[in-house]
Parts: C-alpha cells; structure tokens; sequence
C-alpha cells in the first residue's frame, strides 16, 4: 500500500502536532515523560492532541475524552461496555483523521490502540505503537499481524526487537521509563512526619491497582491480609498511593482497614510516600518496577475473573507476571495469583520481608539487578523513545509520495 506525505511534515511545520493515545494510568505516565522528551529535543517546537490522564493533562494535553473510560481489563469485563468502547475508538479515529498529525503514537492498551490503529492505516500518517505488545507471552503469530498496520514499535525490554523485525516491523528497544525516577527526591522521613506517621513505625504500602476491575477483586483480599498483619506487627501502619479513577473507592476500603492508613494521591506523594515504607503489597503491573527502583521490597498480587484466568492459563507461555522476575527469569518478588492471591498467603509473604531483613535486603539486591537489565544507568528511555518518533516523523516527510513501505501488508 503506498503511502503519503503527513501534511504537517510536507508543510515543514517547525511545530509538528503528534496524536498520543494512552488508555491508562502506566499509559499515561509514559506518555507525560514522552511528550516531555519530545519539547526538550525539538526545543518546545512541538504540539499534542489525543487521549490521556492527569500526567499528560499536567505535560499539556487536552484529552479528547476522560482516558479512566477505557481502564478496563479482562476480556469479560470489557463485554458490558463493549458499545462506549467502539464508539470512543471511531471518535477518536476521526479526530486524528481530521487533525492529519504528524505521527499518532499509541501507547500500550492494544485493545484500544491497535483498533484505532487499523483505522488510520493506509492515510499517510506514521503509526508507532509504544510498549511492545507481548508476542513472547502469549501469541507469537500476533507480531505478523501487527505489522500490518503499524509503522513502528518502541520496545520496553531488550529481547522484544528479534520478534517484530522477523515479520519486517521496526522495532527500537528503548528501556523501561519507570526508571528514569530519581528516589533520592523522595523524602520519607517528612512523609511520616507529615502525616503523623511515628519514624520508628513499620510501614505498608498498599496498592490495589488502578483499574475498578482491579480495586474490586483485591481491597476485600488486602483488607483481610491487613488484619492478619497487624495482629503480627504491632504498630504497622499503612500508606496507599492511588489515581484519581479509584481513589473514592480506596478511601472507602481504607476507612475499614483496621490500622492507621494514609491515603495520597498524585505522583510526588506517591514515591514519598515509597520512600517511607518498609514493604508493599501490590497489584500486578508497572508499579511492581516503581518501588523497585525505590528500593521497596514487595509482594506481587492479582485476581481476574474466573473465565478470564481460565482463558489466559490456556494462552500464556510464560512462568511470571512481574516485569522484574521476567527480567530475571526467576521469582525475587513473590507473586500470588488467582486462588493463591488469598489473605492468608499474602499475609505471610509480606510478613516474611517485615520479619526477615536478610530476605527483604536480598530481595532488594535482586531488584537492582533487574533494574540494571531494564536499562538503568543508559540515556534516559524516554528521551530514546521521543528521538525514534522523531526520527520517523523526518523519514515520512522525506519519502517521496507513493512509496511502499514495509509493514503496509
């Protein structure tokens, strides 16, 4: 399929509109370091429209509608707003048709991003897909079928590249994002004393996820852990950072918590708030690397439905969950899924790092490892992944109109 020249790269536009989809909380973060890459490198000449949260709200987006719309995860759960769904991915197809960007960057949720990007396919606009979908975990057949329709793809991790360029996609590894925090800004001991937290007391930080799906099935779970803590742990204390698209509900569980808990929201508490605690309980996700790179021992959880679990078990070819331990290939944080993510257990797994300080300092030598192999110590990831937007935006607008290129299919 050929393609043309985005009017906004042929115009020699100083200041190229990018289109960014981002369709939740991970998503967003990502996508405020992006576009902050992005004005560093172009020196501000650069301008976004799209979908995001409150991180790319605070960089400079106006969301085309509220991004919490589309934190949905499971296949079953998606079902009942399946309709508000299709008719979000036409609308925001026909924005980005109407605006003529000079690239659309998705970024992660391929359930979403990849139907709008079939949508745009074949317009002459550059399409670069951000977090490479998991080909390795569950569908290798599904990197042959992305690259029908994308231009290109960023890369989190470092043996994702081989995957896609076998099927004639580009793919840049660009590292993990994440570890572009800087923990040393983080000031625990004025968390605790701003929230009247003594500084001798053990801490735990809480977090059920971001996603009601998630906060649904793991606040009952947590709540019991919680208890059984306590009992253990005189004086225990515990802190949960959350988004603003659970954070009623969170509020809600924590009032029934049966320990003095802190609830924060936003990002600079957040990793306060991880500067201050002694170990986390924490839902499967990005996160699991964020209090990695804040040295936070923690014990990785997750529920789906029953359906959903039955589906993935069948699917997936991989042994973990956490991004750490994939990096590792071996399980330095504990992960307890589906029937072993019980109070009981949970309890004991946090426990064991609130007893133990050789395990919780073991734990914390293995997750700087990892870090390592995430890219820590490198050009920041985010200024990686806005040079290759760039780069191929400049690629677009140097090709001469009606050239094929590979990925078109």
């Amino acid at each position: 399929m050929s393609r043309s020249v985005p009017r906004a790269s042929a115009a020699g536009d100083p200041s190229p509109l990018i289109f960014l989809v981002a369709g939740e909380p991970s998503g967003d973060l990502l996508g405020a370091r992006l576009m902050a890459a992005l004005k560093d490198l172009t020196g501000g000449r650069v301008r976004f429209a799209g979908i995001g949260g409150d991180e790319m709200a605070r960089a400079g987006l106006e969301s085309l509608f509220p991004m919490a719309e589309l934190s949905i995860m499971g296949f079953f759960e998606i079902l009942p707003r399946l309709p508000r769904l299709v008719a979000r991915i036409r609308q925001t197809a026909a924005e980005a048709r109407r605006l003529q960007p000079a690239a659309v960057v998705t970024i992660d949720s391929p359930g979403f991003s990849f139907r709008v990007a079939k949508r745009l396919k074949g317009l002459g606009i550059p399409l670069i897909h951000y977090v490479a979908p998991s080909v390795w975990a569950y569908a290798p057949g599904r990197a042959k079928r992305v690259a029908r329709f994308l231009d290109h793809v960023l890369a989190l991790l470092p043996f994702e590249p081989p995957y896609f360029e076998a099927v004639g996609l580009a793919c840049t590894y660009v590292g993990h994002p994440v570890i572009e925090h800087r923990p040393g800004e983080a000031d625990g001991p004025s968390f605790r004393e701003r929230h009247g937290i003594p500084a001798d007391a053990p801490v735990v930080a809480v977090l059920p996820g971001s996603r009601h799906s998630e906060t649904r099935r793991l606040l009952p779970v947590f709540e019991d852990a919680l208890g059984r803590l306590v009992a253990a742990h005189p004086g225990l204390r515990a802190v949960a950072p959350t988004v603003s698209t659970v954070a009623a509900e969170v509020r809600a569980a924590a009032d029934r918590w049966p320990l003095p808990t802190t609830v924060v929201t936003g990002r600079p508490e957040k990793y306060a708030a991880f500067a201050a605690s002694s170990v986390a309980l924490a839902a499967s996700g990005t996160v699991s690397v964020e209090l990695a790179v804040c040295g936070v021992p923690h014990v990785v959880a997750y529920r789906v439905n029953a359906p959903t679990a039955f589906v993935a078990r069948r699917i997936r070819r991989i042994d973990y969950a956490s991004l750490v331990n994939l990096v590792m290939g071996r399980g330095i944080v504990p992960e307890l899924l589906q029937e072993r993510c019980t109070g009981v257990r949970l309890a004991e797994a946090v426990g064991e790092l609130l007893r133990d300080p050789a395990a919780a300092d073991r734990q914390r030598r293995d997750l700087k490892e990892a870090l390592g192999r995430l890219g820590l110590g490198t050009t920041a990831p985010s200024r990686r992944a806005a040079q290759v937007v760039l780069d191929v935006i400049a690629g677009a607008a140097a090709r001469p109109a009606g050239v094929t290129e590979a990925g078109d299919g």
